[in-house]
């Protein structure tokens, strides 16, 4: 059996997981860019879509202050991996609506892809929804359009968000994935975007895609954190 599909395994581990992200966290020297951008979403409440790239799923929680910005939920794959990251992730303050387009099964494919667009949508009226658009299973770093449908769906402002730390832990995984490391240096950067009202999906994407990667670059060259390896 694989460790992260025992329970009891799943959830120590989670558990050390979250312990060991707020212990970094509270050391690492934060630099934060552009942040003026981010509260004003945060000052006018409602939805929000808080977006990055699934490399940096374990940094996340540093770019969204409890005290201050909406209260969010993380949108998480159903697969066992899923479901290890949503116990993390909830300790820390975001629960999780887990739905997945990677499913083997075409049926519960169907019905879990559209459960989580229409709690996606709900959470929306009223707080924010954290997604990886390259998630869960890649390519990394290509958006699918599930982010842009939502946006156009819905009407929320989007929260392009980049953040980085170094050092760090590189996992030798998909998206190479990035874990943090205590008393480092630490940067955020965020970006806005809206559904334009006549927008065209594929340019919408092509033109989000870019500045997604453009704000985690941005992040990285403020930690230097190398991207030869993203």
């Amino acid at each position: 059996m694989r460790p992260l599909r025992n329970p009891l395994i799943q959830g120590l581990l989670a558990w050390l997981l979250a312990r060991w992200m707020a212990f970094c966290f509270a050391t690492i020297r934060w630099q934060r860019e552009n942040e003026g951008v981010a509260e004003a979403v945060w000052d006018q409440g409602g939805g929000v879509l808080a977006v990055f790239w699934h490399s940096r799923i374990a940094l996340s929680p540093a770019s969204w202050p409890l005290d201050r910005a909406q209260p969010t939920k993380a949108l998480i794959s159903l697969s066992p991996d899923g479901q290890f990251i949503a116990r993390a992730v909830a300790r820390l303050g975001f629960p999780a609506i887990r739905g997945s387009s990677a499913n083997k099964d075409k049926a519960d494919r169907a019905k879990g892809g559209a459960q989580a667009l229409r709690d996606g949508l709900r959470q929306l009226k009223t707080g924010g929804l954290a997604i990886t658009p390259d998630g869960p299973r890649g390519p990394a770093n290509v958006m699918a359009p599930g982010l842009p449908t939502l946006a156009r769906m819905s009407g929320a402002p989007v929260l392009l968000i980049g953040v980085s730390c170094s050092p760090a832990i590189r996992l030798n995984s998909w998206d190479r994935a990035v874990l943090p490391l205590p008393f480092g240096k630490g940067a955020v950067v965020w970006d806005r975007v809206d559904w334009p009202g006549d927008g065209d999906m594929e340019a919408v994407t092509a033109e989000w895609t870019d500045r997604l990667n453009a704000v985690e670059a941005r992040a990285d060259r403020l930690t230097g954190l190398s991207r030869d390896a993203a």
